[in-house]
């Protein structure tokens, strides 16, 4: 057994989508190989209903597949094919776009004004980016959880895990989407498949990746208003850690314990021409892509 090793961590920027959401970008719209499969996620959190009830209004995408995982409040959506639903807290839905797919995305605070989610956009293979447009909606009740002995929660989005399988399937990049809490001051050890990338994003609390043997953190040197310091750095709230190859991850939770998803998926390695919400494999799809959608031919009718 082998620990991956950190490669890289970053915080995830304050930016805006659809019609003045403000959320944090995790990772996206730069280097389409860094995690792939995987094409950006955001971290869609906010109590403040002004900042995102106008939503995601009408907009296409077509060659990939969104994940959308709603921890509270709830997200209404709706296509050009007639689909509507409700996510609402602990749910999660899984659209393949394919071939091409218009939709909205309105989200709705809970009682308290709370608005969070996470958005993750996975690659289609090339000989896959024209299928059918399909959903998979999942009620927060049907995700399995799993609590050990330690206290750690492991819920079971997609894939295998611990056992128990998630109820999302039939996914090109065959992931594996874990929502994980570990309490304070335990270390614990998670297996990943070695041949997939993978990353952590965490939300809550605060930990070690690295070293994982003190929930102190590395020693390391920072600058802080101008001045090299050396302090304990610890992964916390809005963190992406990238990690090598190895197979398996380990956390030691700080103070507060740590709550993180850790998602892997298998590498796509073709090559990636990308427009907004299109991601197709060269500029000629592209540009045909921006042309159906000038023409009115962008949705393809159903075989």
């Amino acid at each position: 057994m082998s620990i991956r090793p950190v490669k890289e961590t970053s915080q995830a920027m304050p930016t805006m989508e659809g019609a003045g959401v403000h959320l944090h970008r995790a990772f996206g719209f730069t280097d389409p190989t860094m995690l792939d499969p995987f094409l950006m996620m955001d971290d869609f959190r906010n109590d403040i209903p002004a900042h995102y009830e106008r939503g995601f209004p009408w907009h296409p995408h077509r060659g990939i597949e969104t994940i959308t995982y709603v921890l509270k409040g709830e997200v209404e959506h709706s296509d050009s094919l007639g689909n509507t639903g409700k996510l609402r807290d602990g749910a999660v839905q899984w659209m393949t776009a394919g071939s091409g797919i218009l939709h909205q995305e309105m989200p709705k605070g809970n009682a308290q004004g709370q608005m969070h989610g996470f958005q993750l956009w996975a690659n289609l293979p090339g000989s896959l980016k024209m299928t059918a447009p399909r959903y998979q909606d999942v009620e927060g009740g049907e995700i399995p959880e799993i609590i050990d002995d330690d206290g750690t929660k492991v819920r079971v989005v997609i894939g295998e895990f611990w056992g128990k399988k998630g109820p999302v399937d039939g996914i090109a990049a065959d992931p594996q989407f874990l929502d994980i809490t570990v309490p304070a001051g335990v270390r614990k050890t998670f297996k990943v498949d070695t041949y997939r990338r993978a990353f952590a994003y965490v939300f809550e609390g605060a930990g070690n990746f690295r070293d994982a043997s003190q929930p102190a953190g590395i020693l390391l040197e920072k600058e802080v208003r101008g001045e090299e310091v050396n302090i304990r750095d610890l992964s916390g709230d809005r963190t992406l850690i990238q990690f090598g190859t190895g197979d398996e991850v380990t956390v030691q939770a700080g103070e507060q314990g740590v709550r993180f998803l850790l998602i892997s998926g298998a590498p796509i390695e073709e090559p990636v021409a990308w427009h907004g919400p299109i991601v197709m494999n060269t500029q000629e799809e592209l540009r045909q892509a921006m042309a159906d959608l000038r023409n009115d031919t962008f949705i393809k009718p159903a075989h």
